[in-house]
């Protein structure tokens, strides 16, 4: 088959971009379509070259294949899409899942849209769906925030960020901080917030499981093999009623400048009606994790 035949039957066009979603883990989920554009363009941008070219070997595909990842995307987008508008083709995928979900791609999709170049999604895998969709938490309004701060402090402020968000929370973490975040998310949203944890997506020991975040960190040390692999966090929203944590945040920090951190606490949640243990972890980071140092020498207990 010539390419001109293979271009025909995939409906791949002369200067189009494609964005094309795929697998997440078992090979076999790359669409026939996806399958198709990837034959008949006239080049792959990949974020991993190496990690490219084991799927299409997988699926008998040979193509020319040009690296294109965070640390040059700003450099080499324009002349990409420069080839492209010049009647070119070519097709952008990550290392999995659907292009510029928390992966590369913005900057060259963001440059085809300034010099008119048509942008069509090959529509397929992508982690953040696969598991809201299996989490049985509510799917009808949902917030995507990709991966959190890799500090704690900074994580926790962006967590207290979304404290009060009413939809669903998707979250991506990696194997070595998936603790520390669940830790984290149990903290500052409340132990009792109900999510699920899904690792390994399609692949070979996927798991998932959905519990209140207090539980989960429970579930996740009983069993080392639970911390292997990649990972979606999904959290349920903030009741509609819940207490809120802006003003909780407010009345704490007043109440910090006269009394120590455990009082202030004490007294910020019964004013406010948001937990006790979230406005006792914000009150020793505005304190600098001093804890109690006032002259009364309250106590946690």
């Amino acid at each position: 088959m010539t390419s001109q035949d293979k271009r025909s039957e995939a409906g791949v066009r002369a200067g189009h971009l494609y964005v094309v979603a795929t697998p997440i883990g078992n090979l076999g989920d790359l669409s026939p379509r996806a399958s198709a554009v990837l034959a008949a363009v006239d080049r792959i941008a990949a974020e991993d070259t190496r990690t490219t070219g084991t799927l299409l070997a997988h699926a008998g595909i040979r193509a020319p294949l040009v690296a294109l990842h965070e640390h040059n995307e700003d450099r080499i987008a324009g002349q990409l899409i420069e080839t492209v508008a010049a009647g070119g083709t070519l097709a952008l995928v990550s290392d999995a899942g659907t292009p510029l979900i928390s992966d590369p791609g913005f900057a060259l999709v963001r440059a085809a849209r300034a010099a008119g170049v048509p942008v069509i999604a090959i529509p397929g895998p992508c982690a953040a769906i696969a598991a809201l969709s299996i989490s049985g938490l509510a799917t009808d309004s949902f917030v995507f925030a990709g991966f959190l701060p890799a500090k704690s402090r900074a994580r926790r402020d962006k967590l207290a960020a979304l404290r009060g968000e009413l939809r669903t929370i998707i979250i991506y973490e990696s194997s070595h901080r998936i603790a520390d975040c669940l830790a984290d998310c149990a903290a500052v949203l409340g132990a009792t917030r109900r999510a699920c944890l899904a690792r390994e997506l399609t692949k070979l020991f996927e798991e998932s499981h959905t519990a209140p975040l207090g539980e989960l960190c429970v579930w996740l040390a009983a069993d080392v093999n639970r911390s292997r692999g990649e990972f979606v966090l999904v959290i349920e929203g903030a009741l509609p009623d819940a207490p809120d944590a802006a003003e909780g945040e407010r009345v704490l920090r007043l109440l910090l400048a006269e009394l120590p951190v455990s009082r202030a606490a004490r007294i910020a949640a019964a004013i406010t009606g948001v937990p006790r243990d979230v406005l006792y972890a914000l009150a020793l980071r505005l304190a600098g994790g001093s804890g109690d140092t006032a002259a009364e020498g309250d106590s946690e207990s």
